[in-house]
């Protein structure tokens, strides 16, 4: 029988994961090997250079740039306010004086004799570091972060946006099939982790974020109101960091999509409890996928789930990943062994496809395509 393998998404009520928690450069970290964190518990902190504020003493004295060091009024090194006087210099024979302002809070860094320039640092920027995931420290990055192992349902999401946040999970429609509507959300929903069934608009998505909800699980959306959502084109980078002031996972793809009924399943048996969500994508090289991680109650008592990875068969259900085609769903209907040449002139391994809403019969690279439950 034909036989071959792809990657696939993960949907399991039982996973072990782990996430690496690390400071963007040297810092304290905070949560020992052991501590038990929530998801918003700080697990590590550091400070970032303040940006930095040139002020042309020079020009503003009227003064040789050889002599702007005499003109501070105090030494490098000292803190200053906005508006403070950070220099001073006498011109026509003393008759008249000049000074120049602090342009922000900050401290005196250095001044040059050549160009007759001021650096002002401003205060550094904290920057603190969560853990995400309620779990258990495994390990801990000297000076860096930590990696946290959680055990839970587990979920994959074939494209997201908006960052990592948290919050209970609330299922707002009856079924897989039927579309999030605006009428559906209330202010019950503020901080939720909203689950709807096949479809939501941008309209709807513009009230969840009015009314403040973490983020919204779906089957599918209107490619076309991506960019209205985001406020410009997407292009190929890794998505997670938008600020959109919620997170918004496709479980399925672009277009009015029934959820999986697995997908389904799994949120619903899990409403009101606690789910850590994040939209980061990256469907290219190094492929990252959307994610949903319920932590069990009982954490640490799970095993380790099936993953969808494996392979494909005949019948096997697969969700498209690259365009044109990008997530359309269908059943294998048959496995070719011989190599194909693409347009791009590259020979590769491809298979045939029968999408599941129209019933067309396509041949796609098999490194297009991912498995998902039957």
């Amino acid at each position: 029988m034909a036989h071959a393998y792809t990657p696939g998404l993960r949907v399991t009520d039982h996973a072990r994961v782990l996430r690496e928690r690390r400071l963007p450069l040297k810092g304290e970290v905070l949560a020992p090997i052991g501590a038990e964190v929530a998801p918003d518990s700080i697990v590590a902190r550091t400070e970032l250079p303040g940006n930095v504020q040139t002020v042309n003493l020079a020009q503003k004295l009227a003064t040789d740039p050889a002599k702007v060091v005499e003109t501070l009024v105090k030494p490098l090194g000292s803190s200053v306010r906005k508006g403070d006087i950070i220099a001073t210099a006498k011109s026509m024979f003393g008759f008249m004086k000049s000074h120049a302002e602090a342009p922000a809070d900050g401290t005196l860094e250095s001044v040059s004799g050549v160009t007759g320039q001021l650096i002002l640092r401003e205060p550094p920027i904290p920057v603190e570091v969560t853990a995400y995931v309620r779990g258990r420290v495994v390990e801990v990055l000297t000076g860096e972060g930590v990696i946290i192992e959680a055990f839970g349902a587990f979920l994959q999401g074939i494209f997201g946006v908006g960052g990592e946040t948290f919050g209970p999970i609330a299922v707002a429609v009856r079924g897989p099939e039927q579309e999030l509507l605006a009428e559906y959300l209330t202010a019950a929903h503020r901080g939720k982790v909203v689950v709807g069934g096949s479809f939501v608009t941008y309209d709807t998505l513009q009230k969840a974020r009015g009314i403040g909800v973490a983020a919204v699980v779906v089957g599918g959306f209107n490619d076309q109101d991506l960019k209205r959502l985001l406020g410009k084109d997407l292009g190929v980078a890794i998505t997670g960091g938008e600020d959109i002031g919620f997170t918004l996972i496709l479980t399925e793809g672009f277009g009015r999509i029934q959820m999986a009924e697995r997908t389904w399943s799994l949120l619903t048996s899990h409403q009101g409890e606690i789910a850590s969500v994040s939209g980061a994508t990256q469907i290219r090289a190094g492929v990252m996928r959307p994610e949903i991680l319920i932590p069990h109650a009982a954490a640490n008592t799970g095993g380790i789930g099936e993953s969808l990875e494996g392979g494909l068969d005949l019948g096997s259900v697969l969700r498209v990943i690259r365009e044109p085609y990008f997530g359309r769903i269908g059943k294998v209907t048959s496995l070719p062994a011989e190599l194909r040449m693409l347009d791009t002139e590259a020979h590769v391994r491809v298979l045939e496809v029968e999408f599941v809403d129209s019933g067309e019969r396509v041949i796609v690279p098999r490194a297009n395509v991912e498995r998902i439950a039957d």
